[in-house]
């Protein structure tokens, strides 16, 4: 199934994608596609995102580059107010994935030890953070001067891999970290999805309409 969705779902099309760039955006799903993504933006359900960013520049020393005006006034206030609601969703989602994760009402596979499976969900966390990072990274750190990308050593040998031999490097890692990531999501989602035996009480001790919404697994996502 993981080899299905990389070679079926993901890779041909971005392969041919790059070959193809506006063959691709010119198509009414293209456009229906990005104000979607746009709208889920604009809803403020994924902006604690946001705060992490703020905070790691903040920790980094550096000042966060943006083509849209200083948030000011309203427009302020409506950031932080989504900022609020996308901590408190988080957060909630974090309580409900872990307790049923340590009472054992997930799809995780029979005999893992509940405190393995926490340790695997925030690992590959990671992992697939790093890797989304690293992608996001690596087409930016393109754009920039030999000198710039040479100025300590980890990041000057990872771009020679990268861009050496005529730059054959940065496809090759495209597709190996597309089976990782999607490697990651599958075992995440088995750690993460919610699943009740027969007799067992539902988690957090909801009612039966908010168990239902739990177990469609939109809380682990």
């Amino acid at each position: 199934m993981i080899l299905f969705t990389c070679m079926i779902g993901q890779l041909n099309t971005q392969v041919n994608a790059s070959h193809c760039m506006l063959d691709y955006l010119n198509d009414p799903f293209a456009t229906f596609t990005v104000w979607v993504a746009v709208g889920i933006e604009a809803s403020g359900l994924l902006h604690a995102s946001y705060l992490i960013q703020i905070i790691v520049a903040k920790l980094a020393g550096k000042e966060i580059e943006s083509n849209e005006p200083p948030r000011e006034g309203l427009t302020m206030a409506i950031f932080w107010t989504k900022v609020l609601g996308s901590c408190a969703a988080l957060t909630f989602a974090f309580v409900v994935t872990l307790a049923a994760l340590f009472d054992g009402k997930t799809t995780m596979w029979d005999g893992v030890p509940t405190a393995v499976s926490v340790i695997c969900f925030f690992v590959l966390m990671s992992v697939v953070g790093m890797l989304e990072g690293m992608q996001i990274a690596f087409f930016a750190v393109a754009k920039i001067t030999e000198e710039e990308r040479n100025s300590n050593p980890w990041s000057r040998w990872t771009c020679e891999l990268l861009f050496d031999n005529g730059g054959r490097g940065m496809p090759a890692f495209m597709i190996g970290r597309q089976l990782c990531v999607v490697s990651c999501f599958f075992v995440i989602a088995r750690v993460t999805t919610l699943s009740l035996d027969d007799g067992e009480s539902n988690v957090l001790g909801v009612g039966d309409g908010a168990q239902k919404f739990f177990e469609t697994g939109l809380l682990g996502a």
